[in-house]
Formats: C-alpha cells, sequence, structure tokens
C-alpha cells in the first residue's frame, strides 16, 4: 500500500523542500521505496537533485493539468529506491485551469493512482509556500499532511490557516486527512525557540513530531551538491535527525493502519 505525504506550509523559509528532500532519502535508505514529487513552481527540490527544470520533458504539471501518465514523469535520482517527478514553472498556471473543472480537488488523487501499481511505500510531494490549487489538490490527495514550522512567531501564526484548511478538506474531500508538525531549524540556545516550542507542544500535543530538525549549515549545502543531506554528509546532525524522523513515520504509519476502521 503506497502511503501519501504531502509537506506544506503557507509560510515560506521553513525547510519544506529541505524535508522533502531528506526524509525521501533517509525513507529511501531504510529500504522504502519512495517518489518525491515536486510541486512548487520554483522547482528547489528538482534543483536539489541536480536536474534541469526546464529541460524535462514531463513534470508534475504534465500529471496535474495535461494528465499524463505518471510513469512518463518519473526520473530515477542517484539513490537507489528514490524516484522524482520534477518540477517547473509550468505548474503555476494549475492554478488558473483547476478551479474550472469539475470536482478538481480530486485531480490529483486520482493521477497518483498508479503509485500502487508501481509499488512505491511512501509518495512525498513539496507543496508551494500558498494555499491555492494545487496545495489543496495535495492536501486532497494525501493520508497525511507535514507542516514544517519554524520555532518562530510568524511561522507559527501561520499554522491557523494550516489548520483552517485542513478542516475544510477534512469535510468537502479527504475525511481521513492527518497532520503532523515538524519542528525546522531550531536553535536550543534561543530562549525564543524554546518557548514557542513548548507552547506548540502545548496546543498541538500529539500532533507535533518527537523528532526536531535543529540548525544544521550542511543542511543548506546538501543541494547545491545537488545530493540529499543524507549522502553529501551522512554523519552531520541533519543527516542523523532526518533519520529519526524517518523511523518515526514508519512507526506512526504502522500504528495507523493497524488501528480499526471506524
Amino acid at each position: 500500500m503506497t502511503y501519501t505525504i504531502a509537506i506544506s506550509n503557507e509560510k515560506g523559509g521553513v525547510a519544506k523542500t529541505t524535508s522533502t528532500l531528506s526524509l525521501g532519502a533517509a525513507l529511501a535508505e531504510l529500504g522504502s521505496k519512495v517518489l518525491i514529487m515536486d510541486m512548487d513552481p520554483q522547482a528547489n527540490l528538482t534543483l536539489a537533485l541536480g536536474f534541469e527544470p526546464a529541460e524535462a520533458a514531463k513534470t508534475s504539471a504534465s500529471v496535474l493539468i495535461e494528465s499524463a501518465p505518471l510513469h512518463e514523469a518519473i526520473h530515477k535520482t542517484e539513490m537507489d529506491g528514490l524516484d522524482l517527478i520534477p518540477g517547473n514553472a509550468r505548474i503555476e498556471s494549475a492554478e488558473q485551469f483547476l478551479p474550472v473543472r469539475t470536482n478538481y480537488l480530486s485531480t490529483l488523487r486520482t493521477a497518483l493512482e498508479p503509485a500502487v501499481k508501481l509499488q512505491y511505500d511512501y509518495v512525498l510531494m513539496d507543496c508551494p509556500p500558498s494555499l491555492g490549487a494545487i496545495t489543496l489538490n495535495a492536501l486532497s490527495a494525501c493520508d497525511l499532511l507535514i507542516i514544517p514550522t519554524q520555532a518562530e512567531y510568524f511561522s507559527a501564526y501561520a499554522l491557523r490557516d494550516m489548520m483552517t484548511v485542513v478542516r475544510r478538506i477534512r469535510k468537502e474531500v479527504n475525511p481521513g486527512l492527518a497532520y503532523r508538525i515538524l519542528v525546522t531549524l531550531m536553535d536550543r540556545r534561543n530562549r525564543t525557540h524554546r518557548g514557542i516550542y513548548e507552547q506548540l507542544m502545548s496546543t498541538f500535543g500529539s500532533g507535533v513530531f518527537s523528532t526536531v530538525i535543529e540548525l544544521d549549515t550542511k543542511l543548506r549545502e546538501s543541494p547545491i551538491a545537488g545530493q540529499p543531506i543524507t549522502r553529501y554528509r551522512p554523519n552531520s546532525r541533519g543527516s542523523l535527525q532526518y533519520r529519526v524522523l524517518a523511523q518515526e513515520l514508519i512507526e506512526y504509519v504502522k500504528e495507523t493502519n493497524q488501528q480499526p476502521a471506524g
């Protein structure tokens, strides 16, 4: 069974793309077959894996807007078990084209159905920093929404809008949508960071991952090298923490799948 995850936050600069890439690589390293999908017009995920967005014949835009078969857009990466559907600026037109379609919120869910036959264990979608048609489609299609959030005021404040969207999607198209907040770019020496982290834990409780991703300059360097952090600096703090996050996610999925329906 394929488990689908959207990684999204309306607030930019919260390590959303870094988390998609690093978590995907950590899952693949643990033996899972992982597909990561670049849904952001900036295509930073695509660039971070050494691909040139303009050169891809088929992209996430082809899948979402033109109903191109999923397998036609998949690119192998240098890492075993980690595949990519690249993105480019063309997907931005989905914000205009999708809402005029009937039942448009189900477009991506239908497009991703072949992922099961392709035997992917996980599909991770890197969403744009907005709550438009692309992100709404991703939330409608996923089992879990991961919200990367800095332990800073504006990032935590943006969670209000994210929770509103979660409630809307649950009501309209995806009643089983779950979410987990991932605290990123954490500086444990910073009193403000510690205070906001404690507030997040108090407010959301088990809705926050136990794993925290701390500041690590190697995480900023790895996209320049065109490699996930687990390959670029396998012994770095960032690598170790994303591996722990992957283990926590696997356990969460296992427990969720074991729960009786209803």
